[in-house]
């Protein structure tokens, strides 16, 4: 394809290990990415999680710009930019109170009965989002390494994902992190996303690239692909570090 005008990650297991900050060297990797065309992410964490990870390691770099950045935090369902000294909400496709009620209803049912709820855990396993209802089988908080041995093949959040949207016909579930689903508004997820940025941004589609670590028919990934969006797949934050480290001295000479 040609030269990405925007290149749009996932957060997690893509740019960095689940819930974690970046590694200092994908950290540098991602700047000098940021320094040569516009960058969006847009992951199932909340905003503060974005914060956590991503952005206030960036704004402890001297002279980096973050007007060019653009955060989409919970699937898409909220869209960020850099406004002189803050970021500001653009949009947010909040679910309704009802929506909210019966999202995590179902999960905690169909999560019990098919034995994913654990007793031991890191932080809450139900998150409200706002824009976004999050069950992670682990907590929130959750080792990273204890999280890779809890699902290593998917197979549990796949067939999780499967029983809550059967009870759920009029939301969107999707397998989200390592260990986590993710239940919006039905249409609302990283597709609706990035059609959004497009249309926000004016950069088509076909002339962004998307990199993520689920492009697979069953992950959070999946509909930006099926989009028709170009796209790349990793398998962790190393791979995209190799992966941006070829790309980015193609991209300085254009």
């Amino acid at each position: 394809m040609p030269a990405p005008r925007l290149v749009a990650f996932d957060l997690d297991d893509t740019l960095a290990p689940s819930k974690s900050p970046l590694d200092p060297q994908m950290l540098e990797t991602f700047a000098s990415l940021l320094e040569v065309v516009p960058v969006a992410v847009i992951s199932g964490g909340n905003f503060q999680q974005f914060e956590q990870q991503l952005v206030s390691p960036l704004r402890r770099r001297d002279g980096l710009r973050l007007d060019e950045l653009h955060l989409m935090p919970t699937c898409g369902t909220r869209y960020y930019r850099w406004d002189a000294d803050d970021w500001a909400l653009q949009y947010a496709e909040d679910l309704t109170d009802d929506e909210k009620v019966r999202a995590l209803a179902a999960v905690e049912a169909q999560a019990k009965a098919a034995g994913y709820w654990e007793s031991e855990t890191w932080g809450a396993i139900l998150e409200d989002r706002g824009s976004q209802i999050t069950f992670s089988a682990l907590g929130q908080s959750a080792p990273v390494d204890v999280k890779k041995l809890w699902d290593p093949t998917g197979a549990k959040k796949d067939d999780l994902r499967r029983l809550v949207q059967a009870e759920l016909p009029d939301l969107e579930v999707r397998s989200g992190g390592s260990t986590s689903i993710d239940i919006t508004r039905k249409g609302i997820d990283k597709a609706y996303g990035m059609q959004r940025l497009a249309e926000l941004t004016g950069v088509a589609l076909q002339d962004m690239l998307f990199v993520g670590d689920r492009l697979d028919p069953e992950g959070n990934d999946y509909p930006v692909k099926a989009l028709g969006v170009p796209t790349h797949a990793v398998e962790g934050w190393e791979d995209t570090d190799v992966f941006l480290r070829a790309l980015i001295p193609t991209l300085r000479t254009v």
